[in-house]
């Protein structure tokens, strides 16, 4: 179905609740132009996910030095329990959105609920693997998953071994739990940040201070983990990156208009600059060494130090 069919699907929809986004509305629209795909797993898939992970959390402890243990929650899902997921962490995160009163909800939530359900089913399409601190969840659960249908259909449109791209994605995502492992503090961090510039939203201005240091730590914690992935992985990985960097880059006009209006070459961005950071600090000290900015939100890179890393040498001790 294509994006005019997502919005007929939207006002189609049964209305639900008050508020900006009709969340169930989305999901049913999403879900409505998104194959599920399948997730049938032989059993040597099932046991090849459980070894990466495995693997990869091993590995990851070995390389960064860094204490940390896999989430509870490590699922294989298809596209419509990644919607499902994250629709629910948009539901928490913009909760306060909903207490927003105004005469054009009857035309701002349709396009709004449209918008949410375009922007999941293209992700849902393409995400490959997420590790999900669910913030802003009850407890300190935090999950990881890997959209199977969707590592298997860009492994096998790179043409490379699916087991080997299975493996790298995975090696990536446990790097993120490392990262909020070791970091009891930086899901409150985000948390805070996020609530910050949703709650001045409510108010009708834009928190440009909140919003610039979540990017700045994001850009921390995706650069970080492109370090690692690239030190800890245990086999070649230059052509899978180079495939998939191509691959992004062949998109088609309306691949790449959507892909910047969610933000995802911002995305990229942080990736290449948060790697250029840690690349600098680990050739200077160490991988371990570079790990240090996960034991004190004080010691996170500013946005300044992070494209002038001999700063923050400077200014943390070894």
């Amino acid at each position: 179905m294509t994006i005019f069919g997502a919005i007929r699907a939207v006002a189609d929809a049964p209305r639900s609740g008050d508020g900006p986004v009709d969340w169930n509305g989305a999901a049913d629209a999403a879900k409505a132009t998104v194959s599920p795909g399948n997730i049938e797993l032989t059993p040597a898939e099932r046991e090849g996910y459980a070894t990466d992970v495995r693997d990869a959390r091993n590995r990851v402890r070995e390389v960064t030095g860094l204490g940390f243990d896999l989430p509870e929650t490590v699922e294989v899902q298809h596209r419509h329990h990644w919607i499902d997921a994250n629709i629910a962490t948009f539901r928490r995160v913009m909760g306060p959105l909903a207490d927003l009163e105004t005469d054009a909800f009857g035309i701002a939530r349709t396009t709004n609920t449209g918008s949410m359900a375009v922007m999941l089913s293209f992700l849902a399409n393409n995400v490959l693997g997420q590790y999900d601190p669910l913030l802003l969840a009850d407890g300190d659960d935090h999950a990881l998953y890997f959209v199977h249908p969707n590592i298997d259909h860009v492994a096998e449109s790179l043409d490379v071994e699916t087991e080997r791209f299975r493996r790298w994605i995975a090696f990536h995502e446990v790097t993120h739990a490392a990262e909020f492992g070791a970091a009891p503090w930086l899901s409150e961090h985000l948390e805070t940040r996020m609530e910050d510039a949703v709650d001045d939203l409510t108010e009708g201005s834009l928190n440009r201070d909140a919003i610039g240091e979540l990017d700045t730590v994001m850009t921390s914690v995706e650069g970080y983990a492109e370090l690692v992935m690239d030190r800890a992985f245990d086999d070649e990985y230059e052509d899978l990156r180079a495939k998939l960097e191509a691959r992004r880059s062949g998109r088609g006009p309306l691949s790449k208009l959507l892909r910047r209006l969610l933000g995802l070459g911002m995305k990229r961005r942080q990736y290449e600059r948060g790697k250029a950071f840690f690349d600098a600090v680990a050739d200077a000290r160490s991988v371990e060494a570079a790990g240090v900015v996960w034991s004190d939100p004080d010691l996170l890179p500013t946005d300044e130090e992070l494209d002038n890393p001999e700063q923050w040498l400077a200014r943390v001790p070894e």
